[in-house]
């Protein structure tokens, strides 16, 4: 283990994961170190060999379901050079994409956006690099710096300590799935989707697939697989009686604004759950309106042909799985009805979501320093400072993890502009009051984003 030299620079800020969030926080700090006043030292770390986002859903003709103008960058500032206009304009293709006339480009385009944003700040991040302890640094009883043991070179790289005033953890999601349920060579979370599907695809014949969700990559994993194979059946299994259309209303669009996220994180604890309850179905569980209409009418095209391929079973649950080497035998039963139905297929797919990662979990000795609400949640501040039970001269900030307290936008690309700015803001203003001198008072820091910064 490398403990940190005295030579090796304390950092300002420590990134631990390098998706989306982390990723549009980068590009905050590149563009702020470009004005050459109050430089900040910082580097990310990102456990996979590199950059990737929901590599297992990059399905050929997905769509994003957020506006293009929703980047990394353009809601922080317009002008930026890292925005999704400007990734196209390198690419040439820009007229292409206004003749288009659409908000919402094809989601292998926009990851290819993602991955053309993330190659201007290589220097900012190290990849193959997994943290695994983040120990307090103290003076007295403040805790003044944090070491952040990383295991670099993939598993059997050497472990090193990375010493920094401040950590931002940003680790994403996790695959939801029901209770019992284990991962196998024939049943697969959909992140995989893809992977695994070519391996599957080598086979000569193949009897079918069953899909377990009724969200947005349930039915997008039925239509693909429908489409990819076209002898093969596919069955939708939901507890649902029918997919729910996605509420994007402008109106209900407005729960993803800045001036939402105040107004929620200001409210009391039964408004918050009762806001999260109304607009629920502008991101959970909901499917677009589009889709649904094309699985329908494939449903209906195949009645009148007289062969079923694609079979939706609504108001129904999954009691039973047994694999074997060749197979998957499903059980389904009616939820109405009581009755059972056992479908025989090449591989079951749970497209049952995901939940947040416990970040606390990830912090080791720094963790046990995070208070946490009556309910047990992470308590954070408005700036997505964690609270601690012992003082800090720096913070730890979460990216995603904060719905309790910050609303839906907590784990979204939305708000993943505005958010770095706040953060960033936050971390130049506890960094210019330390070095403030004490006497005078501390001047109020140009704002990075109006009344949001």
């Amino acid at each position: 283990m490398s403990l940190p030299e005295t030579s090796r620079p304390v950092l300002d800020l420590l990134g631990i994961g390098f998706g989306p969030s982390n990723l549009a926080l980068a590009i905050a700090l590149d563009e702020h170190n470009r004005t050459g006043v109050d430089v900040l030292r910082s580097c990310f770390f990102e456990k996979q060999p590199r950059f990737g986002w929901h590599r297992g859903m990059l399905i050929d003709d997905a769509t994003m379901q957020v506006s293009f103008l929703k980047d990394l960058v353009t809601l922080r500032d317009p002008a930026s050079d890292f925005s999704f206009l400007s990734y196209l304009h390198r690419k040439g293709r820009l007229l292409d994409f206004v003749n288009h006339k659409i908000l919402f480009p094809l989601r292998i385009e926009f990851h290819d956006y993602l991955e053309w944003a993330a190659g201007r700040v290589t220097d900012l991040v190290e990849y193959d690099s997994e943290v695994l302890d983040v120990r307090v640094v103290t003076d007295g009883e403040v805790v003044t710096s944090f070491d952040v043991m990383v295991r670099q070179g993939g598993a059997s790289g050497q472990v090193v300590a990375h010493r920094a005033r401040n950590v931002v953890v940003a680790i994403g999601l996790e695959p939801s799935l029901p209770p019992g349920v284990r991962l196998s060579a024939r049943v697969w979370h959909n992140l995989d989707l893809l992977d695994r599907v070519e391996t599957l695809a080598k086979a000569s014949c193949l009897r079918g697939f069953v899909v377990v969700g009724a969200g947005q990559s349930a039915a997008e994993a039925t239509e693909y697989l429908h489409r990819r194979f076209p002898h093969a059946q596919v069955c939708a299994v939901f507890a649902r009686y029918g997919y729910a259309p996605a509420d994007d209303t402008p109106f209900a669009n407005r729960i993803f604004d800045p001036e939402a996220i105040d107004l929620y994180f200001d409210a009391p604890r039964a408004v918050k759950q009762r806001l999260f309850d109304y607009h629920r179905n502008t991101n959970y569980s909901v499917v677009d309106a589009e889709l649904i209409d094309e699985l329908y009418r494939r449903v209906y095209q195949e009645k009148v042909q007289g062969l079923q391929r694609l079979r939706i079973m609504n108001a129904s649950r999954v009691i039973r799985v047994e694999t074997t080497v060749e197979s998957v035998n499903v059980t389904v039963e009616e939820l109405p009805t009581g009755q059972r139905t056992v479908l025989g297929a090449d591989a079951l797919v749970y497209a049952t979501g995901y939940r947040p990662v416990d970040a606390v979990r990830l912090l080791g000795e720094a963790g046990r320093l995070c208070l946490r609400d009556e309910e047990g949640m992470v308590r954070v501040t408005r700036d997505y400072r964690i609270a601690t039970s012992t003082p800090m001269q720096g913070g730890i900030y979460l990216q995603g993890g904060t719905e309790h307290a910050h609303g839906i936008t907590s784990t979204l690309l939305s708000a993943a502009a505005v958010r770095s700015a706040e953060i960033l803001q936050s971390v130049l203003e506890r960094q210019r009051a330390r070095s403030a001198p004490s006497d005078k008072a501390l001047p109020m820091p140009v704002a990075l984003l109006g009344k949001h910064a």
